[in-house]
């Protein structure tokens, strides 16, 4: 089994630490977005959509973050159940985040990451003022829901134990904190939360797969010394007008 990521992905992260805390073999093809590798032709054989995740079992090829956290559930039959529980309700729990999070808490964290990181590379002056604040309204909206819809007062979204939905949603919290944006600052049930989390993946494997998103300097680097350089500026230059 190969699969195609770029860890400065929240997606890319979730399917990384959930392979490997399942244990699933699997060989990591990386796909670095920001110095245009979704451009080479060994990539674009998998992906015609040009994004990452890609999972490639045999011939089959799956792209989408939740399809392929799914799949790797059914792939693995030991796989503990609170993971993505057999019940119809707690599964129904795990789906309804899933389901939620791309036009929320997704969007808008990774909203915020690239006004900060991304955007003074494309445009070359910061992010105004006025769209950060928009942008950091729509993550503490974000946020709140998914303390008081989701989180309430359990350990864990759906139980007393950790699902995909908490690997899900944990990757995109740490978005912003990579470009120095601390969302979590005075919310303590969720900084508890956040830890509870990591604790549960590996705090060192946690650490090692946000290692490149908590390094922005280094990212921009990157993208300076990108031969697709003029290609990357034009499609970040077309995302934030």
């Amino acid at each position: 089994m190969e699969i195609y990521l770029d860890l400065l992905s929240p997606p890319c992260r979730a399917v990384y630490l959930f392979a490997k805390v399942l244990g699933i073999p699997f060989e990591f093809k990386s796909v670095e977005l920001t110095a245009g590798h979704q451009y080479n032709e060994e990539f674009e054989k998998v992906s015609i959509v040009k994004k990452v995740p890609v999972l490639k079992d045999g011939s089959f090829i799956l792209t989408e973050s939740t399809a392929i956290l799914k799949y790797l559930v059914q792939k693995c039959p030991a796989v503990e159940d609170h993971w993505f529980p057999a019940d119809p309700q707690q599964q129904a729990r795990v789906n309804e985040y899933l389901s939620w999070q791309h036009l929320n808490l997704r969007a808008h964290c990774s909203k915020v990451f690239l006004l900060k990181a991304l955007f003074p590379f494309a445009m070359g002056f910061e992010a105004p003022k006025e769209k950060m604040d928009v942008a950091m309204e729509d993550v503490n909206q974000s946020l709140d829901l998914l303390e008081q819809k989701f989180l309430q007062t359990k350990p864990f979204i759906v139980s007393n134990k950790i699902s995909l939905a908490d690997v899900a949603a944990v990757v995109e919290v740490m978005q912003p904190l990579g470009v120095g944006v601390n969302v979590l600052e005075g919310r303590t049930n969720l900084l508890a939360w956040r830890d509870r989390v990591k604790k549960e993946l590996g705090e060192k494997l946690f650490d090692q797969a946000h290692q490149n998103v908590m390094d922005a300097a280094g990212m921009q680097q990157k993208m300076q010394n990108s031969s697709g350089l003029e290609k990357l500026k034009s499609k970040f230059q077309k995302l934030f007008r």
